[in-house]
């Protein structure tokens, strides 16, 4: 139960944040940030749809959805707003190119904006609205995720979907603005859809892709459900058999649960990628080649490599066998590997042709991946990483990165998050679609419609 009282009320507290926040109340800082996430998500939807997993989700809804409320990003179809957030969430998932919030080691675009913009195009609501909604979504998400984090994790949980379910059923909320009871019902009944576990990681089974999905469809069902007055546990995240007692045995951080609740928004807290892989290891990648620019080593120069992480990045995600793309991304050692062959990270390296080549394949076989005690010691505050890279000559060359490009002390420019959106997208919609497309998110807070996010062309 919760120590000393910290966590009595913790439902309710977040149903009154839903139903009190308003967009007034946003500093420009965080009206900012807001919108990064939502460029972010955008690049991770459009190159994500590219991907077999989204055109068979995709392909099966066209059979079996008529609806045509929601708009499918990048694709111009239109689906149930249920299905058109699931389909969205898997989208932005796709690539593992998504963003992510260190603390809580979950992926919150991916749940809170298709839940969020499929709502907001059924129900016709403002961009004011929208970023509101995406900024207590992410709120919400994040602070329970953070608060369960890494005991989840080391019992086997996928932190997106399982706290996204809560951080989407609250930004629906907001955009159907309920009130606090409602809001309080809501987030009642994401209890009850709120799972998904890590056996993916043994495989690389594509589930993973599905879950911000999973979290947002049914977000937006438990939002919509408490507007037509089905009710939800009261208790839910705090109660007996609530959320924290159940998934994590209590062992729950309630001071980060409510830390600056109202004040300091977790939007502004979440890191961008650069490489579309696990997050675990960007530290170890940044690394390797910053020293291979320093250094002017190749893959053939490479006699001894190891790898330092915390235990969470470790556990799961130091594993050789790479039989399919996702199990490439979620491999360490794999990530490094052709980092060192290639001199840089792009989704198509992951492929199994790809990590197959010879030189590739035996730096993989040689790396050995371990917890460092620095990096465990400072996690999840940082996520860290180290790197030893032995060479033929007898040279050893260490670094040791704190913090990853895209969050810290280190992040993402809006330059860098534009280009990023470009590179990945232009090919895909074109460059004029493209442009217009980030000028309408970088100026979305004084726009008087979302027309320009819902402007794509019918697939033939």
């Amino acid at each position: 139960m919760p120590e000393e009282g910290l966590g009595l009320g913790a439902t309710r507290r977040f149903a009154q944040h839903i139903a009190e926040t308003k967009f007034s109340q946003l500093s420009p800082l965080v009206i900012h940030a807001a919108k990064r996430a939502l460029l972010d998500f955008m690049t991770c939807a459009v190159s994500g749809s590219a991907m077999p997993v989204s055109k068979a989700l995709l392909a099966y809804f066209q059979e079996s959805d008529a609806t045509r409320i929601a708009t499918v990003i990048g694709s111009g179809e239109r689906l149930s707003a249920a299905n058109a957030a699931l389909v969205n969430g898997a989208n932005t998932h796709g690539l593992d190119f998504d963003d992510g919030h260190t603390h809580g080691s979950a992926h919150p675009s991916g749940a809170i904006f298709p839940a969020v913009l499929a709502a907001a195009e059924q129900h016709q609501s403002s961009p004011q609205a929208i970023l509101l909604a995406a900024v207590i979504g992410y709120d919400v998400m994040t602070r329970i995720a953070s608060a369960m984090h890494p005991v989840s994790a080391q019992r086997g949980w996928h932190n997106t979907p399982v706290s996204g379910v809560f951080g989407a059923t609250a930004a629906v909320a907001s955009i159907l603005q309920l009130d606090a009871a409602a809001s309080q019902h809501a987030l009642g009944l994401a209890g009850g859809f709120a799972g998904g576990i890590r056996e993916y990681l043994e495989e690389g089974a594509e589930i993973k892709r599905l879950h911000p999905g999973k979290a947002a469809r049914d977000g937006l069902l438990c939002a919509e459900f408490a507007a037509r007055g089905i009710t939800g546990s009261s208790k839910v995240l705090e109660g007996r058999y609530g959320l924290f007692n159940v998934f994590v045995g209590g062992q729950v951080k309630w001071d980060r649960l409510f830390e600056g609740l109202g004040e300091r928004y977790e939007i502004n807290q979440v890191y961008f990628k650069p490489y579309p892989c696990c997050r675990h290891y960007h530290s170890v990648v940044q690394a390797l080649l910053t020293l291979r620019e320093q250094h002017g080593f190749n893959a053939a120069d490479v006699k001894r490599l190891e790898i330092g992480l915390y235990a969470v990045g470790v556990h799961g995600h130091d594993h050789k066998h790479c039989e399919n793309l996702l199990d490439s991304q979620m491999s360490a050692p794999c990530a490094a590997a052709l980092a060192i062959v290639d001199g840089g990270l792009a989704a198509h390296q992951f492929l199994p042709d790809s990590v197959q080549r010879p030189a590739v394949r035996r730096l993989i076989d040689l790396a050995a991946v371990n917890v460092d005690p620095e990096c465990e010691r400072i996690y999840p505050q940082r996520r860290s990483g180290a790197v030893s890279v032995t060479l033929q000559n007898g040279q050893t060359v260490q670094m040791r990165i704190l913090d990853p490009k895209g969050e810290g002390d280190n992040p993402m420019t809006d330059a860098d998050l534009a280009q990023k959106f470009l590179v990945n997208c232009t090919p895909l919609i074109g460059a004029v679609r493209g442009q217009r497309l980030l000028e309408a998110i970088r100026n979305f807070d004084q726009m008087r419609d979302t027309q320009e996010l819902f402007a794509w062309p019918q697939t033939e």
